[in-house]
């Protein structure tokens, strides 16, 4: 008869998430690199949440974004690129290999499909005049280091060809063909997003050419991910896991195999961690953190019922849902944040229980510390951000609210 998984419950899972993220205080971080190596992937799709989930984690958050300026375009520690599910993160450049072979060859395949066939209903030109476009483009690019979209099609005048796509649809609309070549070449791999014009908020790239790539064998490229994932994330579900690769179920077990995971209970069901992780982890002291739209912790599990209660996600996520700005007290996520046009970070409590402790507790002196918490969490924001002003790519209903009131 084998032996009873060991259940690690919702307070365990948060004491491990508060080390595990880095978000309690003591498990700051000193450099960006330290941060995206404990994390995996940092989510890219809107610029300045690269920034704020890493000044989130820092020790020293006034150094957040010269260190992220360093790390991203001077010593290339950071790559911002495509990977899983077709969008774009942050990964430790060591990780490039790996994200390329787990993830991005079959999304890349996807995507190249997907662009010949609309350009085929478009009737624009064929394959082989698109191999001749990317050839001259991606020469451009190498002769110029990096280059905006705009800059490319002085050097290739096809590139601002236009065909329309998904005609007669409500999502119907123009494409150039710069605008879905580069993405497609960047789940490929042979492209990545360079410096911003203007500040790191910016949504405006640059690209340059990718740095040259090591060929892993998919499966090998698929359990080290799986590793590096579970070490952040663990426990976790095969449902977590497969939703945030993007990989069929068998890929899944297999790679949970590979790395010889080990099955516990969490209140979801069947879960996996580490071999090394199996045993309890203690208590952490109680953390406050505020947490950008999109953040790696908020947007790292599909199964999220044990850090944020199912009442509070139609406030803090939009239509498709992406979560927007969180305000986390001891593990999960009592409520959200904005900032106002005139920088001032404010925020509200959605989850006064989360706050208030458990049976046996003093509630009031708890609440008051986690105000406190919460409170020293959005001076130290507003004091590294300065007078940049961001608005989420994003939005959600209580994010507008608050930036509006």
């Amino acid at each position: 008869m084998s032996a009873a998984r060991r259940h690690i419950g919702p307070a365990e899972r948060r004491a491990r998430l508060a080390v595990g993220q880095r978000l309690a205080g003591a498990a700051r971080a000193d450099t960006p690199e330290e941060v995206g190596a404990t994390m995996v992937a940092l989510h890219g799709t809107d610029p300045a949440s690269v920034h704020l989930a890493v000044g989130a984690r820092l020790a020293d958050a006034t150094k957040t974004v010269p260190e992220m300026e360093r790390a991203l375009y001077e010593d290339r520690t950071l790559i911002r690129m495509h990977g899983m599910r077709h969008t774009v993160f942050v990964f430790p450049t060591e990780l490039v290999p790996v994200v390329h072979a787990s993830t991005g060859l079959a999304v890349a395949a996807r995507a190249r499909a997907a662009l010949l066939k609309d350009m085929a209903a478009a009737g624009a030109p064929d394959a082989r005049w698109l191999t001749e476009v990317e050839t001259s483009a991606l020469a451009a690019l190498a002769r110029r280091g990096e280059a905006t979209a705009a800059e490319l099609a002085r050097d290739e005048p096809r590139l601002r060809e236009q065909f329309a796509y998904a005609p007669g649809k409500s999502y119907e609309g123009v494409h150039t063909v710069s605008s879905r070549l580069l993405r497609v070449l960047g789940v490929e791999g042979r492209v990545v997003r360079g410096r911003p014009l203007g500040s790191w908020t910016s949504t405006q790239f640059r690209w340059a050419v990718a740095p040259p790539c090591a060929e892993l064998p998919v499966a090998e490229a698929q359990a080290e991910l799986t590793r590096r994932w579970l070490a952040a994330c663990g426990p976790a579900t095969e449902a977590d896991l497969k939703w945030w690769t993007g990989w069929k179920v068998s890929d899944v077990r297999r790679a949970l195999g590979a790395v010889g995971a080990v099955a516990v209970s969490v209140d979801e069901g069947e879960a996996y961690v580490l071999a090394d992780a199996v045993e309890p982890v203690e208590a952490v002291e109680p953390w406050a953190a505020l947490l950008p739209g999109l953040d790696p912790t908020a947007m790292g599990w599909r199964e999220r019922d044990w850090y944020c209660p199912p009442e509070l996600r139609p406030a803090l996520f939009d239509g498709s849902g992406n979560i927007g700005p969180t305000v986390w007290w001891d593990g999960r996520i009592v409520g959200g944040w904005a900032q106002r046009p005139d920088g001032e970070i404010t925020w509200r409590l959605l989850d006064t229980e989360g706050v208030e402790g458990t049976e046996g507790t003093d509630s009031g002196s708890r609440s008051a510390e986690a105000r406190d918490a919460i409170d020293a969490e959005a001076v130290r924001l507003r004091s590294w951000m300065g007078p940049t002003r961001v608005t989420p790519r994003f939005r959600t209903p209580l994010e507008r609210e608050l930036a509006s009131a």
